[in-house]
């Protein structure tokens, strides 16, 4: 149960929840003090000590759901901080002390867990109707942010060189008598994301769970998305529905190439060319979600990675195949495309897709 509730907490991290292991920490020892078996329980212990603050709480809601299902709505006023004794708060904020029937009728606490943690390293291939709804939920509370650098902005701080403007500014302010130092530093931002979705027909088991995925990192700043497969295809526009299933309808629309051919090497120079060498892939976390088959020549491929490397920051190949027994990246396109790549990661399950996130942030390894 530890291990499917600590899943939970990682599907926290991707939505963007803060869950730090300090939290986790906590909501362990809450769910232990209360017991596992009532989801308002689980609920609650997590809603009092993962969430920090308002912006998490839409993620949480949506995370938990998808894990666990939906919980009753609470009949009184939720305190906006937890008391001393978490059982209290957790019990009373959910007035009705007896089980409803809704809960009754449910799956036992245990089993929706281990059906979540299950779900988490299930290939996407694999998946029947049932699971594939609880992912797409799932998929659909995910973000995606770029590694941090420093701009070359500035902006007001306690510590940090003197701004020797607003310094000025302050001493006219006071007629020339004495004032505190005003300081400055560099700004952080987080570099733009660009993903290449590969939508040939040797992806189609893992063509929509990664199209999803892009559509949550569009809710994020400065990520783009194409698809690729026969032709180039910009579905930046599309994906920023707000609704993923109006998202993939209008990518749907958009495409003309689904299930075909590969050509990895050509459309990657037409992407160079017509958008990354003019700034899209400059300082760039580029990160192609392809299994690297490729039908045109991989020396023109490992030409064009080579001049990719050069632009981005970081280039990260996420390769469904790679998690199968044995798989060694033989295939022409992906051996032709691998020295110029930083990170070569998984791409075929959940789990897959965090760790993918926390190395396009720069928190994980390749």
């Amino acid at each position: 149960m530890d291990a499917a509730l600590l899943g939970f907490g990682r599907a926290l991290r991707a939505a963007g929840v803060d869950a730090s292991a300090e939290r986790l920490h906590a909501f362990l020892r809450a769910v232990d003090a209360l017991g596992p078996a009532r989801r308002t329980d689980v609920y609650w212990a997590g809603r009092l000590t993962l969430c920090g603050d308002r912006d998490d709480l839409e993620r949480y809601e949506r995370v938990f759901t998808a894990c666990f299902g939906s919980v009753e709505p609470a009949t009184g006023p939720v305190p906006a901080a937890p008391a001393m004794n978490l059982r209290g708060v957790a019990r009373d904020a959910t007035v009705p002390r007896t089980q409803t029937r809704r809960e009754a009728e449910a799956p036992p606490m245990a089993a929706l867990a281990a059906s979540a943690e299950v779900l988490r390293h299930r290939d996407f291939g694999r998946l029947n109707a049932d699971e594939r709804e609880q992912l797409h939920r799932l998929l659909a509370a995910f973000a995606l942010h770029g590694e941090t650098r420093r701009s070359a902005r500035r902006r007001p701080a306690r510590r940090g060189e003197v701004d020797p403007r607003r310094t000025v500014r302050e001493l006219l302010r006071r007629g020339g008598e004495p004032a505190r130092l005003l300081r400055h530093t560099r700004a952080v931002r987080p570099r733009r994301v660009v993903l290449l979705v590969d939508v040939s027909g040797s992806m189609a088991p893992y063509a929509d769970a990664l199209l999803r995925f892009a559509h949550a990192a569009v809710r994020g700043p400065r990520t783009e998305v194409f698809t690729i497969g026969t032709r180039l295809t910009r579905v930046t526009r599309e994906l920023s529905h707000r609704d993923p299933d109006l998202a993939m309808a209008a990518v749907s629309a958009a495409v003309p190439d689904w299930r075909g051919g590969t050509r990895l090497g050509v459309l990657l120079r037409a992407f160079l060319d017509r958008w990354g060498q003019r700034g899209m892939a400059r300082g760039a976390v580029v990160v192609l979600l392809s299994d690297g088959w490729e039908r045109g020549d991989p020396e023109l491929l490992a030409a064009q990675m080579r001049r990719l490397r050069r632009l981005a920051h970081r280039v990260i190949w996420a390769n469904p195949r790679k998690a199968r027994p044995g798989y060694a990246p033989l295939a022409a396109g992906m051996a032709a495309a691998l020295p110029s790549v930083d990170a070569f990661v998984e791409g075929h399950s959940l789990a897959a897709l965090e760790s993918l996130a926390a190395v396009v942030r720069g928190a994980g390894g390749a």
